[in-house]
């Protein structure tokens, strides 16, 4: 009797703690109906926060840096030769490319094969990253039948115009030719007007740089984690563009925006044509970086451990010190 009378006591209890959670829930559940206006209208709302007025010169100067790294770059290239991979992302800065089997071939179905080179262009220094450009950020998310329904603008210009940059392209379509005219007669250009062209454009990418991770502190974007599909927002999109159909976002960096695009470089101490053998010796700069310093142009200071331009230099299967390390 007494263990009988003990569970119908513990039973009582439980249906009581039962009955009162789903009390708990269920107003709950009531709240979150008379929430949801408001929070609706404080999303809505959100956009008035927006642009913020102490970012605006930061966006129109990453705009203008934008503009003249295009319009540098250019230039650069009718001087400068640059080498592509035809089967995948390398590029190389020189008149020849390397001999570094780093390949993965087309739709990386080959590995570790010697890659074949082709004349590379703006696009293989500065790699394309676009995105959606709706007019208000704080919107309904695109879905996929309407993909066709928004411009493609480069990611940095989005975020830009997003942050208060003047441009009078902003509300039109887009034309990405008239950033990247370059300068007349660019291979006749003596070598002092030809380095102020390479200084202006090292420094051009720097600030961009820069500022771009200030902006990315204050507006929101989002990177695809399979791919590398941008969104300018503070929720990404539902167009199925992802190799996988679904995108799976998180937050942006610099990178995802501006691609560094690191390619090998050729120092004083190595030979003509870079070597498989000496891979580990050789140095990297971002593209715009190496492009840059072969017109003449000094690499800021936190490039030279990549560069490694006081390193170990190859012959052969053999490693010599640089005269400069061994004093």
């Amino acid at each position: 009797m007494a263990l009988r009378k003990k569970l119908c006591e513990s039973s009582n209890f439980n249906g009581k703690l039962m009955y009162t959670f789903s009390r708990y829930f269920s107003s709950n559940k009531m709240d979150l109906r008379k929430l949801k206006p408001m929070i609706q209208k404080r999303i809505q709302d959100r956009a008035k926060d927006y642009p913020v007025p102490g970012m605006i010169p930061v966006a129109q100067e990453v705009f203008n840096s934008q503009r003249l790294i295009m319009q540098g770059v250019s230039t650069l290239l009718k001087v400068l030769p640059v080498m592509a991979c035809k089967f995948c992302p390398e590029v190389y800065i020189g008149e020849k490319g390397h001999l570094i089997q780093t390949c993965c071939g087309f739709k990386h179905r080959d590995k570790n094969r010697v890659h074949e080179w082709i004349t590379g262009g703006l696009n293989d220094v500065l790699a394309p990253v676009e995105a959606f450009h709706r007019k208000h950020m704080f919107k309904d998310v695109i879905k996929h039948h309407q993909r066709f329904d928004f411009e493609r603008v480069p990611a940095v210009v989005k975020l830009c115009w997003q942050a208060g940059a003047n441009d009078e392209n902003q509300y039109s379509n887009w034309n990405p030719e008239s950033d990247c005219f370059s300068v007349d007669g660019a291979e006749s250009l003596p070598s002092d007007e030809l380095l102020m062209i390479a200084s202006g454009t090292l420094r051009a990418w720097e600030i961009l740089r820069n500022g771009v991770e200030k902006l990315l502190m204050v507006y929101p974007a989002k990177v695809c984690n399979h791919c590398s599909e941008v969104h300018i927002g503070p929720s990404g999109h539902k167009a199925r563009l992802s190799w996988q159909g679904t995108h799976f976002w998180r937050k942006a960096n610099v990178d995802d925006l501006m691609p560094p695009k690191i390619v090998w470089r050729r120092r004083l101490q190595d030979p003509q044509v870079l070597l498989n053998e000496g891979r580990g010796f050789y140095g990297h700069a971002p593209a715009v970086v190496e492009l840059c310093t072969q017109a003449g142009a000094v690499a800021p200071l936190k490039y030279h451990c990549l560069m490694k331009l006081q390193g170990v230099a190859t012959h052969g299967n053999q490693s010599l010190y640089h005269p400069k390390d061994q004093m």
